[in-house]
């Protein structure tokens, strides 16, 4: 190291050579090798070392680096790139680096971005009349299938908090196509926002903060919320129990409910509730307990330039428009607004489950949630 410092090549690659012959199986040799290699400007010597020292390491984030800048230096794009690509995923983007390794993360970054373009630009060219007369559906996956590929999209996946049901599609939000009674409810959104409006008028009786964790429970994320009315909630069927006071204060919204699809799973859903969220609050990333259900969001009062995010999508809420999402997948809601939002909540079946798996499902529920209440000690909360 002291001779390859000096730019004594002779008595490094000497060193180097040695010490290699000694410990064949050290990664950092090698890539010191080829270090000494570099300063003779001998560039075949040089990626031999180099790829000794990958085969021993293939994660080697210097030695990855400087193969990219060599293949890059000799023309050989395609593997430059390949090696960038495989550099940018090794290494953490929160480590703290020197400034000469980070000039190189840098450039190995702009060059991946720069294909990318290109690539986006060719895809784009290539695919924009079949997109165009494709289905929705189809051209929706099409287009996430390429922004993954080019890495502007993240692989979102359910990450149920309790039951994971397998083989379901991790869709973010779901076709409208789906639900043909979403038109029903839809059609329904000034009368059930005048009841909403009632209740918020009488002074909001019976809301109640959402996030209610007892004390020595984890919050996690839920330490701002937790027992905070500025997310709260006033429930129509909570759990699969029908609140038949709140019913009595909103007839049509209930008599509208009680004609959906809902998700009918004895002790587990459905569960319908008005949610409202005061200004300036937000409700952080998080994921919802099965994939069984899908959750649907009605919005009634929206302030300007509030909005939802599931996986890699976002979209503002629209008065009278509902949407379907699955909430096993990461999601969070924002209103940076100084009004208040408000919109009715309620989960129907994932669509992608049979009719005739429903009582299997059920059963299997309702056997488990049995087991789990004859334990000693069982607490529902």
């Amino acid at each position: 190291m002291a001779a390859l410092g000096k730019g004594d090549t002779a008595a490094a690659l000497r060193a180097f050579e040695a010490a290699v012959a000694a410990d064949p199986n050290a990664a950092i040799l090698w890539y010191n090798l080829a270090n000494a290699h570099a300063l003779a400007d001998d560039a075949a010597a040089q990626l031999k070392a180099l790829e000794a020292a990958l085969d021993r390491d293939p994660y080697m984030a210097h030695a990855l680096m400087a193969r990219g800048q060599l293949h890059e230096k000799q023309g050989r794009t395609a593997e430059a790139l390949s090696d960038y690509q495989r550099l940018l995923a090794a290494v953490d983007p929160r480590e703290q680096v020197g400034p000469g390794f980070a000039a190189g993360l840098t450039h190995a970054r702009s060059m991946v971005n720069a294909a990318n373009d290109q690539l986006a630009a060719r895809l784009e060219a290539s695919l924009a009349d079949a997109l165009a007369t494709a289905s929705p559906a189809v051209a929706t996956r099409v287009r996430h299938a390429v922004e993954a590929q080019l890495g502007r999209r993240r692989i979102h996946v359910h990450q149920p908090l309790a039951l994971h049901y397998p083989y379901l599609p991790a869709i973010q939000y779901f076709e409208p196509t789906l639900f043909p009674w979403l038109e029903q409810l839809a059609a329904a959104t000034d009368v059930i926002r005048a009841e909403l409006k009632a209740l918020l008028a009488d002074g909001a009786e019976g809301f109640r903060p959402y996030v209610d964790y007892p004390p020595g429970v984890p919050v996690n994320q839920w330490q701002q919320l937790n027992h905070n009315d500025a997310w709260s909630a006033r429930f129509f069927y909570k759990h699969g129990v029908r609140d038949d006071a709140m019913c009595a204060l909103c007839p049509a919204t209930a008599a509208l409910i009680d004609g959906l699809p809902l998700f009918d799973l004895p002790g587990r859903g459905p569960t319908v509730f008005f949610s409202l969220l005061k200004p300036q609050t937000v409700i952080p990333p998080h994921t919802g307990a099965t994939n069984i259900r899908s959750i649907v969001h009605l919005p009634l009062i929206v302030p300007d330039g509030c909005w939802f995010r599931v996986g890699n999508d976002t979209r503002p809420w629209i008065e009278g428009a509902p949407f379907v999402f699955d909430d096993t997948i990461e999601h969070e809601a924002h209103n940076p607004t100084n009004a208040l939002r408000a919109i009715l909540i309620l989960d129907t079946w994932n669509p992608h489950i049979a009719v005739e798996e429903r009582p299997l499902i059920a059963r299997w529920v309702t056997s488990l949630d049995e087991h789990n209440r004859s334990l000693p000690g069982f607490s529902a909360a």
